[in-house]
C-alpha cells in the first residue's frame, strides 16, 4: 500500500470515528469531519510533532529549578519550573498529577499537584500554589528562590483522560481544586474531534479568590461546549452567579443527569468533597468510593 493510500485510509478512519460520536444534539457537518480527518493524516510529516521523551520518572526523584513566579492573588501564585532542555516536555498524562518533595528541618515533605501547563508547553511546567497550609507557606511563600530546585516524581493517579471517553463531564471544584479540571478542559477544547460537553461549577469565598478566571471565561466564550458556573460564599453587590455553598439543587441544575456515559469530577477542600459526595448520591449518581478508579461515575481527585 502506497503512502498516499495509507493517508487516505487514515483520513477515512478518523472521519468515521468522529462521526460515530456525533449525535443530533451535537451535530458535526460531514464535510468538516472529513476535512479535519484529512488534514490530520495528509499534512506533511515535517509539521507533525514527534513524540518527545518525558522528563518525569515514576521510580526516581528528579530535580527541577524554579524559573519564574507570577503572583495571582495575595496568597496564590503560579510557579514555573525549567525542564532540562528547551524542547523537553513534562510528559504528564491528562488527568494525572505529580508528587513534589522538599526538605524542611531535615525531613522530606511531600505534596501532590496537577500542573496548569501541558505538553504543549515546551521546556517548563507550571504549578498553581496557594499558601493554605504551613508546609506550602514555608516552601512557596518566599521560601523557594529563583534557581532553587524541587524534587518531582510521577505521573501518579487513577484518572487518565482520552478523547470522547464520556459524553459529558460535570465538574465541581473549589479553590486550587480547579487545576485538574483545567487540565482536562483544555485537552478537550483543543481537540476539534472531541465533542465532550463540560459544565464546571467553581466555588470560592470572594470574587477576587476566583483563580484563573480570565482563562476560564475566555475558553467558555470561544467554546460553546464548555460552560462555567461560579459560586461565592461572600458575593459582591450585583453578583449574578451562585451564592453560598454549592447545593444539591445547583448540581442538579448545571451537571449532566445520572447516566452511564457521563462523569462527575470532584476536587477541592475535604469538607466540600464530603458534602458533594453526599449530594451526588442523593441525586441518583453511584456512590463515590474512598479511592476513585477510572471507571467510576463520580471521581474524586
Amino acid at each position: 500500500m502506497s503512502l498516499v493510500t495509507d493517508c487516505i485510509v487514515g483520513a477515512i478512519a478518523v472521519s468515521l470515528a468522529a462521526a460515530h460520536y456525533a449525535t443530533e444534539s451535537t451535530y458535526l457537518p460531514a464535510a468538516t469531519v472529513i476535512l479535519v480527518g484529512a488534514y490530520l493524516y495528509l499534512r506533511p510529516a515535517s509539521k507533525q510533532v514527534a513524540k518527545r521523551k518525558s522528563a518525569l520518572s515514576k521510580d526516581e526523584w528528579r530535580e527541577f529549578p524554579l524559573k519564574e513566579k507570577v503572583i495571582i492573588t495575595h496568597n496564590t501564585a503560579i510557579y514555573r519550573f525549567s525542564l532540562p532542555n528547551p524542547d523537553d516536555v513534562l510528559g504528564l498524562p491528562i488527568g494525572q498529577h505529580i508528587s513534589v518533595a522538599v526538605e524542611i528541618e531535615g525531613k522530606d515533605v511531600q505534596r501532590s499537584y496537577t500542573p496548569t501547563s501541558s505538553d504543549d508547553d515546551l521546556g517548563h511546567f507550571d504549578l498553581l500554589i496557594k499558601a493554605s497550609c504551613v508546609v506550602e507557606i514555608l516552601i512557596f511563600a518566599g521560601g523557594l528562590q529563583i534557581g532553587q530546585n524541587i524534587r518531582v516524581k510521577g505521573p501518579k493517579g487513577q484518572f487518565r483522560y482520552t478523547p470522547n471517553c464520556v459524553r459529558a463531564f460535570g465538574m465541581i471544584a473549589g479553590g486550587t481544586g480547579i487545576t485538574p479540571m483545567l487540565q482536562i478542559i483544555k485537552a478537550v477544547l483543543k481537540n476539534p474531534l472531541d465533542i465532550t460537553e463540560i459544565d464546571l461549577i467553581f466555588a470560592n469565598v470572594k470574587e477576587e479568590d476566583i483563580l484563573l478566571r480570565d482563562e476560564l471565561d475566555d475558553l467558555a466564550k470561544k467554546h460553546p461546549q464548555f460552560r462555567v458556573h461560579y459560586v461565592l460564599n461572600e458575593p459582591p453587590a450585583g453578583w449574578t452567579g451562585g451564592v453560598g455553598f454549592v447545593t444539591k439543587e445547583f448540581i442538579q441544575k448545571h451537571c449532566p443527569p445520572p447516566a452511564d456515559d457521563i462523569k462527575i469530577l470532584l476536587c477541592g477542600p475535604l469538607p466540600m468533597i464530603k458534602a458533594m459526595s453526599t449530594y451526588t448520591e442523593e441525586l441518583g449518581y453511584p456512590k463515590s468510593k474512598a479511592i476513585s478508579k477510572m471507571n467510576d461515575v463520580v471521581f474524586k481527585f
